[in-house]
């Protein structure tokens, strides 16, 4: 997996196209951005949605580092056990929140190494986030510390805040890859600390599930790239 992220852009990079093998107890990615309509237009973008850098919403181009900021929404996702803006339509309205800075909010009990280098990656500069060389020896450094600690990350899960949410997605969108065309949209941008919390106390509150295992119960294979 990750000799495919060191050479080629993955393009629409998502939890439906991760795939696990568990004869070679190893993780791979399929269709590496070869899939989608071949009829769609110059000016559009196909993939699912939140996991889609913010500059290839604008530019249409795909790079190395709109990669890295799909690789944070699923290390959000990880780390939360729900995927990012689930809450929210794939639509005009998300676009603006996420050209404009909004990211989901980081869950409670996230270890702090783990949560700063998620938020490198999903940066609105391209330039500001780590590229896979970085992440992938930062992500070896997380796990090791997992591994020396295990006794203490026992007891993570306690600091987690555990309630049933209900949403009003369906299953089929979570995965779904779709044509997306935006048009008139400013320059991607990262939001205020201040912006960040009036999205989320106005938009919504998230918690998570009680059948969520908490972080330090992921294998530690998940982390690595």
């Amino acid at each position: 997996m990750l000799f495919i992220l060191r050479n080629w852009f993955i393009e629409i990079l998502h939890p439906g196209n991760i795939l696990y093998s568990q004869l070679f107890d190893s993780w791979c990615i399929s269709d590496l951005g070869l899939c989608g309509p071949p009829d769609r237009s110059l000016n559009s973008i196909y993939g699912n949605l939140p996991y889609i850098a913010p500059e290839v919403i604008i530019e249409k181009k795909y790079s190395f580092a709109s990669d890295i900021y799909s690789i944070a929404m699923l290390m959000w996702e990880i780390s939360s056990g729900q995927p990012p803006f689930i809450n929210f339509e794939h639509d005009y309205d998300l676009v603006l929140k996420i050209i404009n800075g909004m990211r989901p909010k980081v869950i409670p009990g996230t270890p702090l190494e783990y949560a700063n280098l998620m938020k490198q990656c999903w940066d609105a500069d391209p330039s500001k986030r780590p590229n896979i060389y970085t992440l992938s020896s930062e992500m070896s450094e997380i796990n090791a510390l997992f591994q020396n600690m295990s006794d203490e990350l026992a007891g993570v899960s306690n600091n987690l805040e555990t309630s049933n949410i209900e949403t009003n997605c369906t299953s089929s969108r979570l995965f779904t890859c779709k044509v997306h065309r935006f048009e008139n949209l400013p320059q991607p941008r990262n939001a205020t600390e201040e912006e960040q919390e009036a999205f989320h106390s106005k938009l919504y509150e998230f918690s998570i599930p009680n059948n969520n295992k908490s972080l330090s119960k992921t294998s530690s294979d998940s982390f690595i790239m």
